[in-house]
């Protein structure tokens, strides 16, 4: 595996697993804190690292032209994902809000070739159709009851804002970079979030240590790292590719739930992250063309 290769990997491998993380993080957040106020909290925390890195980095501002779209891209991936999620959560279980955040990769897939004409090819197809069936396998193995209800709505709400954000981000990212494109949504996003400042600084004073802590680590690691990281892997494999390892997210939030919080996920869940698991890897590994394969196919004209 050639050193670029080993480095997107990496970078997805990391995205994933701290998106995962974020789950049962955000759980022992609301112990302490509205959906709203945990949601400032943590893109404030992450405004502040992102500033730091701005001025170490030297990020310039943005072209006047683009704030817009900047402030829009701010608004959907950051403000309306994580408020939308924060009440969809409350009302729905765990498991169906996961196999309804998962519909993310899809709507991306479709955006990108819609509007991209961005080929995901016969194998992402599947693969995506074998993770969307895997979550919905582990979300049955819960034994949490389904119910239609207008949190249903908020979390697919949420995914359609999250699969925008990332299906058009690429050409910004290409001209400024994936570390000054994410610091300008995600300050965009906390500005459309500073509704919920009042109350805020009484409810931290109020809340556990454990709980701040918890929403300390939302700031650093989901809120910013994560997507620095799927940012770059966007801008160099494309949306649709990018996107579905996501379908592994709820299999390892099952896990570190399990680490973190004590809830022991069932055998129906666990098989249905082996399921995802395997239409991961069906649709991003492809297999490798032979000298002889490749020379009939451009005899063929293929």
């Amino acid at each position: 595996m050639k050193q670029s290769q080993l480095g997107l990997v990496l970078a997805q491998c990391f995205s994933i697993l701290i998106w995962a993380s974020a789950f049962p993080g955000i759980r022992m957040g609301l112990v302490a804190y509205s959906p709203d106020q945990l949601s400032l909290l943590r893109f404030l925390i992450g405004s502040a690292l992102l500033l730091l890195l701005a001025l170490l980095f030297r990020i310039p501002l943005p072209d006047r032209r683009d704030i817009p779209a900047l402030l829009l891209f701010g608004g959907l991936g950051f403000t309306v994902y994580h408020v939308a999620l924060n009440y969809g959560e409350q009302t729905i279980s765990a498991g169906v809000a996961s196999l309804f955040v998962s519909t993310t990769p899809l709507f991306a897939s479709m955006l990108a070739l819609l509007f991209y004409r961005e080929r995901f090819g016969w194998r992402g197809w599947v693969g995506s159709f074998l993770g969307f069936l895997g979550v919905m396998i582990s979300s049955i193995g819960t034994g949490e009851p389904f119910q239609w209800n207008s949190g249903i709505f908020l979390i697919l709400l949420a995914s359609c804002s999250e699969s925008i954000y990332f299906t058009f981000q690429k050409s910004y990212i290409e001209k400024y970079g994936f570390l000054a494109f994410t610091a300008y949504t995600i300050w965009g996003g906390t500005f459309f979030m500073l509704y919920a400042l009042p109350g805020l600084g009484t409810a931290m004073a109020q809340a556990p240590a454990e709980v701040t802590l918890s929403a300390l680590y939302l700031g650093i690691f989901p809120t910013v790292l994560a997507y620095l990281a799927l940012a770059y892997v966007i801008s160099r494999i494309g949306t649709s590719e990018a996107t579905s390892s996501l379908y592994l997210t709820p299999a390892l939030a099952f896990a570190i739930a399990w680490v973190w919080l004590g809830e022991v996920p069932t055998w129906l869940s666990l098989a249905g992250g082996i399921v995802t698991l395997g239409g991961v890897l069906f649709a991003t590994l492809r297999p490798e063309h032979t000298p002889a394969l490749t020379e009939k196919r451009r005899k063929l004209g293929t």
